[in-house]
């Protein structure tokens, strides 16, 4: 029997691709997204790009209009990152507590690699694309990684359904700077706190995270 192809689907590519751009800043936020464009600049048929953006529209990061196509989603208002400010404090010390309780080796192998990837990240966040390509996706990981550690499909969704406003914040803090350096030991501590199987620890430390997160950026 022949192998299973491992060649990544166009849409996949596509998706990765636009969220790159997103995150680096190549595409500004509010921009026009033009599929007929996009499909002669990254040369692939528009089909593919159709899907790609259908799932971005998802994450929050792309935002579509009736009659007018699709657009990079603004910058979040301050009003805006006070309100996913108040939704995550309630929701993610609350997650990282379930999670302390329920670990596993692998989780806290794959949490321990989030948290370093995040502390390379934090010395060249604001200065580097590469960088803040790093720092966005381990942070991101990391709180998806207790989220579905929690032991709670639905407050593991309730996450999930914040994910895209999560992605607009992190993209808003390239522009004020992402505070990487002030997080990373936020991260460990919630880290060292998971390790130690103390929830609440673990819950006080995420609640000190994420109202530290949106002060620094409102901040900025």
């Amino acid at each position: 029997m022949a192998g299973r192809s491992t060649k990544q689907p166009i849409a996949d590519r596509m998706y990765e691709v636009l969220l790159h751009q997103f995150m680096s800043g190549e595409r500004a936020a509010g921009q026009s997204l033009n599929i007929g464009a996009l499909s002669r600049e990254l040369d692939v048929s528009q089909t593919p790009l159709r899907e790609a953006l259908a799932r971005l529209e998802h994450t929050g990061l792309v935002q579509r209009e009736a009659l007018r196509g699709y657009r990079v989603a603004p910058v979040m208002t301050r009003d805006e990152v006070e309100q996913l400010g108040e939704a995550r404090v309630l929701l993610e010390p609350r997650l990282a507590y379930e999670a302390a309780q329920r670990t596993t080796p692998e989780f806290l192998e794959g949490l321990r690699e989030a948290v370093e990837d995040f502390r390379r990240s934090a010395e060249v966040a604001d200065t580097e694309t590469e960088g803040f390509d790093l720092y966005w996706r381990s942070d991101a990981r990391f709180h998806m990684m207790i989220a579905a550690q929690s032991g709670n499909a639905f407050l593991e969704m309730s996450y999930a359904a914040l994910g895209g406003q999560i992605q607009r914040f992190r993209l808003f803090s390239k522009f004020g700077r992402t505070g990487a350096v002030s997080a990373a030991p936020e991260h460990d501590a919630v880290y060292q706190a998971i390790v130690a199987g103390d929830a609440e620890g673990a819950a006080a430390a995420m609640r000190h995270h994420i109202i530290g997160a949106t002060e620094r950026l409102l901040e900025a």
